[in-house]
This record gives C-alpha cells, structure tokens and sequence, in this order.
C-alpha cells in the first residue's frame, strides 16, 4: 500500500507535468504504475523498513524517485509549477478517500451476501484502513515547506519575488535541512503532522460502522 501511494504520488506529477507542456517523465517512461523505475534503494525501501521495524510495526515512510520535471517547458511557468507541484498531494487525499469508499463498500456488500467471505473482508478493510493513514501522511508531509518536498514549491511562489528568490536558495541544502528536521526536531514533526492524524479520524468516524471485524484497528497489538 505505502509503494502503490508512493508511485501515484510521482505518477501524478508526471502526469499534470505533460498536460502543462512538459514532456520530459513521458519521454523517459516515468508515467507507468509498474514500480520498479519508481524504486530508490534508500528512499523507497532501506528506509521503510528501518522504521517499520523501530517502531515496532506502528509507524512507516518513505519516498519514491522523483520524476524528472522541466519547469521551462511549461506554456505557463508559475501556473504549470503550482498544478504539478500539488498534483501528488492532491492524488494522496483522493486516494485516502477512495480507500474509505471501497471500505464501506466491502462492509454493505458484505451485509447484502450475508456474511460471506468475514476473514477476506476484515483483511481487505485493514489493508484499506492503512491505506487511508499512509496516503493522508504522505500527503501532509509533501506540503511541508522545506525542499524538495512539494510545499517548497508552493510555497516558493506564494511569496513575493525578492523574498521568493532567496527561499530558492535554500534547495541546494534541502535535503540536509529536511533529514535535520527529521531526526533533531521530531516533536515538530509530529504537530505538523497532525492534520493527517486528524484527517484519519475523520475517514474511520464514517468507515468503522462498515467493519466487518477488527482488522481495520491498525493500532492493535
């Protein structure tokens, strides 16, 4: 579930990138759902699993390859950077609501075969509801302001330009400042990333009463 959120999230700036103009992720076969040009060693495997097991099976993340992207090639830069730049979080928050959908759905279809299929349901819908939790984390964490994640960008151009110019030279140290914010700063973290603990709440108040067992209860031991 985390590489399938991982790969829709570079997918979909590929995506929005070709229809502002800028084929370059087509041209180099980028815009696929098949994972494997989408896989970093550390990124995308060493570290989802070093935290899968520090937490004690509570808690993962990581990141897929960046698309290549050519801003240049936008017919327009700051409109086409602003839509490409949100198209991934955009596509993590529609896939954690699509993942609440299919749970209810499983639950009512469930009902109507009279219980049919309970253990498959209940695995689906845990799997579901893990879905829904990596997809709104994913999501929130993208928009954090610091390169190279996708808030930079946005946030880059919300500025005005003076002040916008200089923010641009932060990206050469985006990723030091990133993995220090990680690392030596994690209560910082955790409150940014409230809204997706938020969201997740919010998607289990109207998906829970659909459960067909406790399989959606990812927090149980």
């Amino acid at each position: 579930m985390l590489l399938f959120a991982l790969v829709a999230h570079e997918v979909a700036h590929g995506w929005a990138a070709l229809r502002q103009g800028d084929d370059t992720a087509y041209k180099l076969g980028r815009l696929t759902f098949n994972p494997l040009p989408h896989i970093d060693p550390v990124m995308t495997i060493l570290m989802p699993i070093g935290l899968w097991i520090l937490s004690s099976g509570q808690f993962t993340f990581g990141g897929a390859r960046p698309v290549p992207i050519t801003p240049r090639n936008f017919r327009n830069y700051r409109r086409g950077d602003l839509i490409v730049s949100s198209a991934g979080v955009v596509t993590n928050f529609v896939i954690a609501i699509g993942c609440a959908l299919l749970f209810i759905g499983l639950g009512a279809i469930h009902e109507l075969l009279g219980g049919a299929g309970t253990s498959t349901v209940d695995a689906a819908q845990r799997m579901l509801s893990w879905g829904m939790r990596l997809n709104l984390m994913l999501a929130v964490f993208n928009l954090i302001p610091i390169p190279p994640l996708d808030g930079s960008r946005i946030f880059y151009h919300a500025l005005p330009p003076a002040l916008g110019a200089r923010y641009r030279q932060l990206d050469r140290f985006g990723f030091l400042i990133l993995f220090g914010f990680l690392f030596l700063l994690p209560s910082a973290l955790t409150f940014l990333m409230q809204p997706a603990s938020w969201g997740y709440y919010q998607l289990l108040h109207y998906s829970v009463p659909f459960a067909v067992g406790e399989g959606w209860n990812i927090f149980q031991r």
